[in-house]
């Protein structure tokens, strides 16, 4: 047991280090912060445009395009580099079928394009 804990032991450290200095930045903007509210600044704010009264008011699809276009990339890296560190291990199953998902987020990004998502007026 006690060989595990000292294996253990950096990973424990590192933990509450992190923990500790979120903690002290978290207390030290709450003691430093500057209060100053004013109308505007505590007003709703919801996807780059003002509040509306009516919950059926249209508006501009771009909004979610931009969001699938974050998730593409997003979901792109992060299977992306375990794969690339891996790379010299894995067999030619494992290339192939990141090849089909790169070509099915390539799909997705093309498809983005034709909507128009890169232009924002």
């Amino acid at each position: 047991m006690e060989d595990l804990l000292r294996e253990y032991a950096p990973v424990l450290i590192l933990m509450a280090l992190a923990v500790g200095l979120g903690l002290i930045l978290i207390l030290a903007a709450v003691v430093l912060a500057v209060r100053n509210p004013y109308p505007e600044k505590v007003s709703a704010y919801e996807c780059g445009f003002n509040a509306f009264d009516d919950a059926r008011m249209k508006f501009d699809v771009r909004f979610y395009l931009v969001a699938i276009l974050f998730i593409i990339f997003d979901l792109e890296i992060a299977f992306l580099f375990p794969w690339a560190v891996a790379f010299s291990e894995i067999s030619m199953v494992a290339f192939w079928s990141m090849m089909v998902f790169l070509g099915v987020l390539a799909a997705g990004f093309t498809y983005e394009w034709k909507k128009g998502a890169m232009e924002w007026e």
